[in-house]
């Protein structure tokens, strides 16, 4: 299987590879913009992502509106949306707004609030069918 990682902070992108890697095959990008380049050169050489876990505050392209372009391309591509790409949503943030803006306006499957660690991250892919 493979993932993608998107987070501008170094800490947390090596946390994140280091919880997945024994499960997914994994590729790291810094930013909202370099997310939406990855996912489509994934689809361009028929090997999509399985997982994507990204971060809600980045510069140049924010997760959500990354979320939103690669939703965009999956329906332009006319992926159902049970075949979609299971997207975890990583954030410092714990409000109400920035969990409604995840799930409902961009398509997350999940929200992880950082610091992350391994009980809750395996408990989200158990939950998405990503680890058993």
């Amino acid at each position: 299987m493979r993932c993608l990682i998107v987070e501008d902070d170094f800490i947390s992108r090596k946390i994140l590879r280091e919880l997945l890697i024994p499960y997914f095959d994994v590729e790291i990008v810094v930013d909202g913009e370099e997310a939406v380049t990855a996912f489509k050169m994934a689809h361009e050489a028929k090997q999509p992502y399985d997982l994507i876990c990204m971060d809600i505050m980045m510069p140049r392209m924010t997760g959500n509106e990354a979320l939103k372009a690669i939703r965009e391309m999956e329906k332009a591509m006319h992926i159902p949306p049970n075949l979609e790409v299971k997207v975890i949503m990583t954030t410092a943030l714990d409000d109400p707004k920035t969990v409604f803006d995840a799930y409902y306006n961009a398509g997350a499957a999940a929200y992880i609030v950082k610091p992350i660690n391994k009980a809750k991250l395996m408990r989200e892919l158990r939950s998405l069918g990503l680890a058993s």
